[in-house]
């Protein structure tokens, strides 16, 4: 198939007790294998669609047929949303950035303070399902997003750095109706060294 379903870097429980190994089971064995089951059905047939990377596909989502359009934008959002989602959290992480993307931060946001600030308030004030992003814009400067259900950031041109997804999926078997909490949480599993990776590659 044109876009690969990707097997996490570390066990299910391994985010414990931030992230618990039923959501972590269920989130990514179910639900993204879901979406990328869905995208690639969409794109069969389509070789004009097939060659490219999710990322490719995304980024010019308004030049994918209109009769996929909106199952490629779903669809190929939760797959590739989620396949980056897995790339910037893991076990033993959490902390303050280090190194260039640490700068960025400072520079734009004041310090890990006011970025973590920020941020919370994206993923908090996300009405329904959806996602917060920090992202390097077209500019270069980072940027502090969210995008509604799957929508990406690549497709208005914004380079990922960081996500949270905050669907009920996400974090509801722990939380339940505590967003706030599962946010917080959230901050002791980034791996700053992953998205200090992207950020430097990005520029």
């Amino acid at each position: 198939m044109p876009y690969s379903f990707p097997q996490l870097k570390y066990a299910y429980d391994a985010l414990e007790p931030y992230i618990d190994a039923k959501t972590m089971e269920t989130h990514h064995s179910k639900h993204h294998k879901t979406y990328v089951d869905r995208f690639n059905t969409a794109i069969l047939g389509k070789k004009e669609l097939e060659g490219k990377t999710g990322e490719e596909i995304l980024a010019m989502i308004n030049a994918v047929p209109e009769d996929i359009r909106m199952a490629v934008r779903n669809n190929g959002g939760g797959a590739v949303n989620h396949t980056f989602f897995w790339s910037v959290i893991g076990p033993k992480a959490g902390g303050e950035p280090k190194g260039p993307v640490a700068e960025a931060i400072s520079k734009e946001f004041g310090g890990f303070k006011g970025f973590k600030e920020k941020f919370s308030d994206a993923a908090t004030t996300q009405f329904g399902s959806g996602w917060a992003w920090l992202v390097k814009n077209a500019e270069g400067r980072l940027e502090i997003v969210k995008t509604p259900n799957q929508d990406s950031p690549l497709s208005v041109g914004k380079k990922p750095l960081l996500a949270i997804d905050v669907w009920e999926h996400a974090y509801y078997l722990k939380y339940q109706n505590r967003r706030p909490e599962y946010i917080e949480a959230f901050y002791n599993v980034i791996n700053w060294n992953a998205v200090n990776d992207i950020y430097v590659s990005a520029k």
